[in-house]
Order: C-alpha cells, then sequence, then structure tokens
C-alpha cells in the first residue's frame, strides 16, 4: 500500500496490523493479508465506510403566515451511507404524516434524503417549535436537528367576563372583554343594543373593562364588545338582566303559650261533690317556630280518664258508707196510748219494757 495515511502498526510472525487515518469513502473495499512463508498464508477483510449526513436544513417556510393557509416545510439532508431517516416533530411531539423522498448522489455512493411536512397554519400553532430530526448509524445516537419556529396571524378572539352572576337593582358590575389575537387587537369598542353606551356617568370604560354602577332596569340589555387588529375583527355580546332586589325575611320568634284545660263533675248522693282536673301543657321554649300545639286530644283523653276513676272512686265510697250505717232501737211501752197521764203511762210500760217489739229505723 502506498499512501501516507495507512502506517504499519504491528509486524510479526503471527500478526500484522494497519491503522487508516482521515478515511474517505474511497477507502472502502477489500483488504488482503499476505504472509510469505512456504506455502503463503492470506487472509482477506473487507472495509466499510459510512457516509455522514450532513446537518438538516428546513426550507418552505415564510413569516408570518395568515391563519388557514397551507404550509409545507421540506427537511433535506445529504451524503449519508446509507440513506439516512428524517421524522418530524411539533412541540416534541411527533407529526406521523409526512413525505419521504430518497435520491442516490452523483458519486454513486451516498444517498440524499429529504421529507415534506405539510398541513394548515392555525392559530394554536402560533410559537409552536417544528423540528426536522435526522437519524443514522454515523451519528452514535447523538441526532442532527434543524428547528424553525412559527408565527401565525389570526383574527382576535373575544369574550366576556361578568364580575356579577345575579345583578340587582343598586348594585354594580363590572364586564371585561378579553381579547386575543396576532397581531395584538387595538382597543375594544362597547355598544349597547347597537347603539352607544346611553350613560356615560354610570358607565365608565376602562380600556377593555366596562363599569356600570346603580344598576337599574333601564340598563338591561345586549351589551357588545368588539376587537379587530389588521387581520380581521371580531366581536361577542352579552344580555344583562337587572333583578329586583331580593327581600330576605327574618326568622320569626314564637313566644311560648301556656294552655289549661279545666273538667267540673258534680255527683249527688245525700250531698254534693265537685272535683276538678287540671291539665297544664306548656310549649318547649327550645322549640322551633312552626312546630305544632299541644295535642288536645291526648289531653281530653287524660281528663277523660281522670274523670271516670273519680266517679268511681266516689260510687264505690258511699256503697262502702251505707252498708256500714249504726242500727238505732226504739222501744214503746204498750199500752201508753190509753194512759190518762205521762206519770200513769211511764207505770204501765215498765213491766212490759222487757218483751217491747223492736223497731229498726235505717237512715241514708
Amino acid at each position: 500500500l502506498r499512501d501516507n495515511r495507512i502506517e504499519l502498526v504491528r509486524a510479526s510472525w503471527h500478526e500484522l496490523s494497519i491503522s487508516v487515518s482521515d478515511v474517505s469513502l474511497s477507502d472502502e473495499g477489500q483488504y488482503t493479508c499476505s504472509l510469505f512463508t512456504m506455502p503463503v498464508k492470506t487472509s482477506k477483510a473487507f472495509l466499510t465506510v459510512l457516509g455522514v449526513p450532513e446537518k438538516p436544513q428546513i426550507t418552505g417556510f415564510t413569516s408570518p403566515v395568515m391563519e388557514g393557509e397551507r404550509m409545507q416545510l421540506t427537511c433535506k439532508t445529504s451524503g449519508s451511507k446509507p440513506a439516512a431517516d428524517i421524522r418530524w416533530f411539533k412541540n416534541d411531539k411527533e407529526v406521523k404524516d409526512v413525505k419521504y423522498l430518497k435520491e442516490e448522489d452523483a458519486n454513486r455512493k451516498t444517498f440524499t434524503v429529504s421529507s415534506t411536512l405539510d398541513f394548515l397554519a392555525d392559530r394554536n400553532d402560533d410559537g409552536a417549535v417544528v423540528s426536522c430530526r435526522v437519524d443514522h448509524e454515523s451519528l452514535n445516537s447523538t441526532p442532527q436537528i434543524a428547528m424553525q419556529v412559527l408565527e401565525i396571524h389570526y383574527t382576535p378572539l373575544v369574550k366576556i367576563i361578568s364580575s356579577n352572576s345575579w345583578p340587582e337593582e343598586g348594585q354594580s358590575i363590572v364586564l371585561t372583554c378579553e381579547s386575543k389575537g396576532k397581531p395584538m387587537p387595538e382597543p375594544v369598542l362597547w355598544t349597547k343594543d347597537g347603539g352607544e353606551l346611553p350613560d356615560p356617568e354610570r358607565m365608565v370604560v376602562n380600556g377593555r373593562v366596562l363599569s356600570i354602577s346603580f344598576l337599574n332596569k333601564t340598563d338591561n340589555g345586549t351589551y357588545r364588545c368588539e376587537a379587530k387588529n389588521p387581520i380581521g375583527r371580531n366581536s361577542t355580546e352579552y344580555v344583562l338582566i337587572v333583578h329586583d332586589v331580593f327581600n330576605t325575611l327574618l326568622p320569626t320568634t314564637v313566644i311560648p303559650s301556656l294552655t289549661t284545660a279545666t273538667v267540673t263533675t258534680t255527683v249527688a248522693l245525700t250531698t254534693s261533690t265537685t272535683t276538678s282536673a287540671t291539665a297544664i301543657s306548656t310549649r318547649d321554649p327550645n322549640g322551633f317556630a312552626g312546630q305544632t300545639g299541644p295535642d288536645h286530644a291526648l289531653i281530653g283523653g287524660i281528663v277523660a280518664v281522670v274523670v271516670f276513676v273519680t266517679l268511681c272512686s266516689i260510687i264505690l265510697l258511699g256503697r262502702y258508707l251505707a252498708r256500714h250505717k249504726g242500727t238505732y232501737l226504739t222501744n214503746e211501752a204498750k199500752g201508753a196510748e190509753d194512759a190518762p197521764d205521762a206519770d200513769t203511762a211511764i207505770i204501765n210500760a215498765e213491766g212490759s219494757q222487757v218483751n217491747a217489739e223492736e223497731k229498726k229505723e235505717y237512715f241514708i
């Protein structure tokens, strides 16, 4: 070998080693080692040289891009052997739907590879990072990457935010108009029912904020917020309904009441007796307002039972007293009726007192 890049490293009866510096594709081929002995011994080896791909480049990008326009980005790399692999990413998320093209270079040893990403520009892609990554076995797991930041212009997106979800008369409300677009929208325009704000003293506009104080029924209507930029304009509406003042009823305090029921019964058995039964019911002072009063049916039942027991007791007591009354005897002298005077009647009655007829009288 007659090449200054080839150097003999070791030579012995058992081993012969060489090194090649600044390797190029032309160094690829079959190498033969011969040992001049009797007989001559030879050994062959094939050297494969990898073509390192060049750093990729992204073409086809114009800035800015209007929303809805079609974009075609192409990533291209040359000098790879074998052909390199190209992958697309948007914000670190791989995009699969791409076109891939491989072409052989003029030296008929390396390849030029290209890939095209085709999509419609969307406002969500504004500021997104699109990257093209080249993978090849010669890069030792360190891919080559080209990046491009997207700039998408779009019309404003408008939204109204209310500070009061249930506005009432006398209250205040703040309406904030949030607008997002690229380029940044100009100051917003507030209108009511298609015209100017009717009461500038109470309806104050500060940038994107509309403040309305001391609300009343005349403030009811449709409020529109409009924003525009060089790309276009957009608007949104808010319907304001002012409600009547809501009166909150204070809780009512119920004063406990005292309920008295009196029943009087009179029974005549030689004498008159009066019995009174009183049932008292008081409401729980700690009870809630709206609870029902005393159960009059229950109270009436209790009074009836008391009266019935009292009557039974009086009747039993009367019968008992009647059965235990004392016995009274009256003796009349026989023949006393015919005596001319009292002294004679007494004398006539002395002998007949023993056999006198007994008379009994009962008093109830």
